[in-house]
């Protein structure tokens, strides 16, 4: 029986409330496939039905609840920026070497580079195609650019890796980009097609950019102490890749230069490390409260971007979320 992730289980019960809609969206996604060349349909099928927890079409349905109703014009939505972030993974396994994806071997392991390059550039194609048919120009062009900014965060960390100068403003703005784009596009165009002011997009795009931010940091944190069987996917590659996570950042602002030296050495070298090394370097445990604390305060300013809402349950369920995230970034904190 296959083990399910702490994400995901600890996200069941605020996702419970939008379980039918994300039914709905879920046999979208596979039934996309049937849109492409039947020599393609079978790697879309493979990836669709692999690729996540379904946060994003959640966060659409759930900001759309929040803010007048939820319309199939959210499910379209819902379906685009999840065919966004599958393209995405499959390129982010390409480049991190990853061969498991929930308990499954990613499209780059299955099939190699080549195949699985070309598929992730298919599946963007796709969803910004699906993106021309909202009446509203804005719609499309927000999902456009969000699309763009997690291909430039991605190429904003591929500049970046193995650089121990990379300050923490950096960070943030590479995991905005690479991350927070589409949870942050899936809570603002949630109001925007219920056709809410300005005012009230602007808190729900900031409140999907905050939760972004605090995921990526806690996935990050997850990187150097999960377990792999626990998690589903392969874990322990950002440093072997070169990749500077906040951990790891706020690490080399406590340590001396010696073990900066020590730790460069290490990153160049491209040798895994595990916790009992990085324990020997610096305040390792503290980098990772840190790191935690960062991510907590995000979730704090996120909940208060939803002050002034009406009370519905879809308000009270975007409220859950991110006391669950708190609750994984205690674990992390516990395991450190």
């Amino acid at each position: 029986m296959t083990q399910t992730s702490p994400s995901a289980r600890a996200l069941t019960f605020p996702f419970e409330l939008v379980r039918p809609e994300l039914e709905k969206v879920e046999a979208a996604i596979l039934d996309q496939a049937k849109a492409f060349d039947p020599s393609v349909e079978g790697y879309v099928a493979y990836v669709c039905k692999s690729s996540g927890k379904r946060i994003r079409p959640a966060l659409a349905i759930l900001s759309g609840g929040a803010t007048g109703g939820v319309n199939e014009e959210h499910r379209r939505l819902s379906v685009i920026l999840e065919m966004v972030h599958i393209a995405s993974l499959v390129h982010d396994d390409i480049m991190d070497g990853a061969d498991i994806r929930r308990g499954l071997p990613t499209a780059s392991a299955k099939w190699g580079n080549s195949l699985s390059v070309l598929l992730g550039d298919s599946l963007f194609a796709y969803a910004l195609e699906l993106a021309t048919e909202f009446e509203d120009r804005n719609i499309c062009r927000s999902i456009a650019k969000a699309s763009r900014d997690v291909c430039c965060g991605e190429i904003f960390q591929t500049q970046r890796r193995f650089d121990l100068n990379l300050s923490v403003a950096d960070y943030m703005r590479m995991i905005e980009m690479k991350t927070a784009a589409l949870f942050s596009a899936a809570t603002q165009l949630g109001a925007m097609l219920n056709g809410r002011s300005p005012e009230v997009c602007d808190a729900m795009r900031d409140y999907g950019m905050k939760l972004g931010t605090a995921y990526q940091i806690y996935d990050d944190c997850l990187d150097l102490v999960g377990d792999e069987k626990m998690v589903g996917k392969t874990l322990g590659t950002d440093l072997v890749k070169g990749k500077l996570t906040l951990p790891i950042l706020y690490l080399l602002q406590s340590a001396t230069d010696a073990q900066k030296t020590k730790l460069s050495r290490m990153l160049l070298k491209g040798e895994p490390m595990d916790t009992t090394v990085l324990a020997g370097i610096a305040d390792y445990v503290g980098s990772i409260e840190r790191a935690v604390q960062t991510a907590k305060q995000l979730l704090v300013e996120a909940d208060e971007d939803l002050v002034g809402l009406e009370e519905t349950p879809h308000l009270e369920a975007m409220r859950q979320i991110t006391g669950y995230l708190h609750n994984l970034l205690d674990k992390c904190r516990a395991v450190a």
